[in-house]
């Protein structure tokens, strides 16, 4: 089979953004969403049929599913260091060409009516495509190069994004935090892939991860403070995930990220984007797992069970509706890693990578589910916080159906996708360690709860009176309501075991029913708890809220690693370190170059009477020379 056509899907998004950026003030606002629209449509379709044709006609030969790339020659280096571009079809990348695709055109369907009326249409369509664009090429990268450039395009897109309303300053502040942060981040990618390349020979992923290649079975050559270079190297490349994914501690941009249009947010801090840490995990998951005995592994379990717990805790306590469901976003963000970190390699034992793509899967669909619910509740009244809402099932029943089927999703209610795939991981996690599966189930209790106290809130709660009477969105927004819904069901009931596995083998994975019994239970009891809670008013929450005192308002003002990060940038680099190199750079380097150029301009200030430009001077000065010549001779000659 020729995937060769695959090259197609990047290139329809690239070649919307450019159409509609080009032709921005000639297009037609209602033209340009139909534009982007029906481009992303065709992407849908060739992602769907590369799906197809992968899963189901000849991906697989005997048990064992196949890797196809196409490849072009673009830089060499040396004789085996080389980078090439192309595009790389195996079991994740199509994984991911589904989930990007599928998302990308929910989402501009959705803004079709979202945005309607907004100055900046045309415009925001074509960041959409260029998102789309940026993505699809990071998932389909056949080497380390190739994935941090469009790694790099990504962010270049979630700051038009973010940034969108410029006019905005906290839009604007949102924009510049996200890209700052995550560049410090990507700075460790960087030095990470250049570590890995210089060591390994490679960039290929091919080459990276195969078993019984050279890369792997001599990567114990250099050790640096007592680990291998290749460990290093694996550490900072994953420095870069965990920024782009906003793990603990780089995870201070993703709720400012909120800033940006909803459809925006479902998009790129919902289903794709900050998925593409734990896709470049997976991707290099042969390196992570046999490099010294999965040391770097082992850190990513440990940073995505911590960012889990740490999210989720946070979640509990705010009010803005968006941010409740970006701090969701890391805490599912962290079951994804935590699972990949348990994982095994062969057979069964690599049940936890299957999870954690199992669950990216589901995730993309009831996340953004739910980001566009909250977009249509926030369309309906204009506000963004759960206490100016409250009874709005009876105003807008779609939205209030399909949101609920999100919630029970992502709370792992029985029989919907979320349950599926949140029981995968924990089994893998009880399996592998028990610790990281209690911090699991803890969690899975705690995003039952406040997913419900946004769900009692906002749809019973108090009879609030609204300024102007809400209505239902338009079908270009609930369309995409309903589709998603339908997703977050049927999403679950997929064999992933059969389709994406770490060798590459399928392999049979059933329900484990006590621990399955174990997570359930503990959902149930936080949606009772969100039940008593917030299904009427009381005085329950405020009480609660009280008798945590400080632990409280840490949670609700996110344990201030906001104000952490501003003191260590203002008082400590810009004060203590900045200061200095400023002072240095402004009195001995500035301070050398003015005292040479003054020296200059001293000097020809006193020369530049030499040349006067009148014909006494030069005459006068002509024969004082004659005289003192003559003088000089003279005595000469006397003597």
């Amino acid at each position: 089979m020729d995937f060769s056509y695959t090259i197609l899907i990047p290139l329809i998004p690239l070649a919307v953004f450019l159409l509609l950026g080009i032709n921005y003030n000639r297009i037609k606002p209602a033209v340009s969403g139909w534009i982007g629209s029906l481009g992303l449509f065709t992407t849908l379709g060739l992602s769907y049929y590369t799906a197809y044709q992968y899963f189901f006609v000849v991906g697989k030969v005997g048990d064992v599913y196949q890797t196809f790339t196409e490849k072009w020659r673009w830089m060499n280096f040396t004789d085996t260091l080389y980078i090439d571009m192309g595009v790389m079809i195996d079991q994740i990348s199509v994984m991911m060409l589904v989930v990007v695709s599928t998302i990308s055109f929910m989402v501009h369907l959705y803004s079709r009516g979202y945005m309607k009326g907004d100055p900046g249409y045309t415009k925001f369509f074509a960041f959409l495509s260029l998102f789309t664009f940026s993505m699809m090429g990071l998932v389909m990268a056949v080497n380390l190069f190739q994935i941090y450039i469009f790694w790099e395009l990504v962010g270049v897109s979630s700051f038009l994004l973010i940034g969108y309303y410029y006019t905005k300053p906290s839009a604007v502040s949102a924009a510049k935090k996200a890209f700052i942060v995550t560049r410090f981040a990507d700075l460790g990618f960087l030095i990470g892939i250049l570590i890995i390349g210089y060591y390994g020979g490679s960039y290929d992923f091919a080459t990276l991860n195969d078993l019984e290649g050279t890369v792997i079975t001599n990567w114990a050559s250099t050790s640096f403070m007592g680990l291998s270079v290749f460990t290093w190297g694996l550490l900072l490349i994953f420095m870069g995930g965990a920024g782009k994914s906003a793990m603990f501690p780089l995870h201070i941009w993703l709720p400012d990220a909120m800033e940006g249009p909803t459809p925006v947010s479902a998009l790129i801090h919902a289903a794709t984007m900050v998925v593409a840490g734990v896709y470049l995990v997976a991707r290099l998951f042969p390196l992570y797992y046999f490099v010294e005995n999965g040391y770097a592994l082992n850190v990513v379990a440990w940073v995505g069970a911590f960012s889990a717990l740490f999210a989720a805790i946070i979640a509990l306590t705010q009010n803005d509706i968006k941010r409740v469901l970006a701090f969701s976003t890391m805490s599912q963000i962290g079951y994804m890693m935590l699972a990949l970190g348990v994982s095994g390699y062969y057979g069964h034992d690599g049940l936890g990578y299957m999870a954690s793509m199992f669950h990216l899967f589901t995730h993309a669909m009831f996340k953004g589910l739910l980001f566009l619910g909250a977009g249509s509740i926030i369309h309906a009244i204009h506000s963004n916080y759960i206490q100016d809402m409250g009874g709005l099932r009876k105003y807008m029943p779609i939205t209030h159906i399909t949101f609920l089927i999100a919630a029970l999703s992502i709370s792992g209610f029985p029989g919907f996708a979320g349950f599926f795939s949140k029981d995968e991981i924990l089994v893998a996690a009880f399996e592998h360690n028990k610790l990281i599966y209690v911090i699991g189930v803890v969690v899975a209790g705690l995003t039952a709860f406040y997913m419900f106290r946004l769900y009692f809130g906002i749809f019973w709660g108090k009879n609030t009176k609204y300024e102007h009477t809400p209505h239902e969105s338009p079908v270009s927004m609930t369309f995409p309501l309903v589709f998603l819904a339908i997703m977050s069901v049927v999403a679950g009931y997929i064999h992933f075991s059969d389709y994406v596995t770490v060798d590459h083998q399928s392999f049979e994975a059933h329900l484990n029913y006590p621990l399955a019994a174990i997570a359930v239970g503990v959902g149930m009891i936080g949606i009772l708890l969100a039940y008593i809670f917030y299904k009427k008013p009381n005085g329950l929450p405020d009480k609660v809220a009280t008798s945590f005192g400080s632990l409280y308002r840490w949670a609700f003002d996110k344990f201030y690693f906001d104000e952490l990060y501003l003191f260590v940038t203002k008082e400590i680099i810009f004060k203590r370190i900045s200061a200095p190199f400023a002072w240095f750079d402004k009195h001995v380097v500035d301070g050398t170059m003015n005292l040479i150029g003054n020296s200059t301009v001293t000097g020809s200030e006193k020369i530049k009477k030499i040349q006067t430009g009148r014909l006494q001077d030069y005459a006068f000065a002509f024969i004082a020379g004659i005289v003192v010549l003559a003088m000089i001779f003279i005595y000469k000659w006397i003597i």
